[in-house]
């Protein structure tokens, strides 16, 4: 064998010895990573559920954020003119979603940020709050809060609580759509819920379409 074969082999040998050390360096910086955003989610829906479940339940139909109503001292007062209530601010924690069948169960902030979308379901800011007439749209992660979405079936019973009440919706259908097709978030004249993940589940990197679950308001 030849100085020159030799040489080659020992580059080649070189080459493959430090490609194997990149490599487990990324996998123990992508498994770090991981770990970090797992306890993040975790201490985040644990301090949320602490929130909810300490915090006293406020007049039904109440905004988070909205002002109490002034009392009237005596019918002869003027009555001041109805304020509205100040916009939900980014991230503020709006309640907790639950399908039991699917075993989902996650707490729900305002905004679909990737911040918000990293610590909890985000409701998407202008439409319709959970148990509002209207559209509420929630969106999460298809590989955290929102897997469970890959066994939603038809009539699967969706819970949401807030700090005043527990509103229940009932799957009517599901679709995959483009991420164009924001038709989806369009408002309703009824209490209906939208549910958004991204599409194919399983898929490696930046899904191409969207999963869409259409729930209506099931009457207390």
């Amino acid at each position: 064998m030849c100085s020159a074969d030799i040489a080659r082999r020992n580059a080649v040998r070189t080459t493959l010895h430090w490609t194997e050390r990149v490599l487990l360096v990324v996998v123990f910086i992508a498994f770090g990573w991981y770990a970090v955003y797992s306890v993040e989610r975790w201490v985040y829906q644990r301090y949320d559920d602490w929130q909810l479940e300490r915090t006293e339940p406020r007049a039904k139909g109440t905004r988070p954020g909205a002002r109490p109503e002034s009392r009237i001292p005596s019918p002869e007062a003027r009555i001041p003119s109805p304020e509205a209530p100040p916009p939900i601010g980014p991230g503020t924690l709006l309640g907790r979603i639950d399908i039991p069948r699917v075993g989902l169960l996650a707490t729900v902030r305002e905004g679909d940020d990737a911040r918000t979308l990293r610590r909890a379901v985000g409701h998407v800011t202008g439409t319709a709050l959970p148990g509002e007439r209207g559209n509420a749209a929630l969106a999460g992660h298809r590989d955290t809060f929102f897997r469970g979405l890959k066994d939603i079936r038809l009539g699967d019973e969706i819970r949401i609580k807030t700090r005043d009440a527990v509103h229940r919706y009932r799957v009517a259908r599901t679709q995959v759509v483009r991420p164009t097709d924001v038709w989806v978030l369009n408002d309703s004249a009824q209490p209906i819920l939208t549910l958004v993940t991204c599409y194919p589940f399983y898929y490696v990197g930046s899904a191409p379409k969207r999963f869409v679950v259409h729930a209506t308001r099931v009457d207390d």
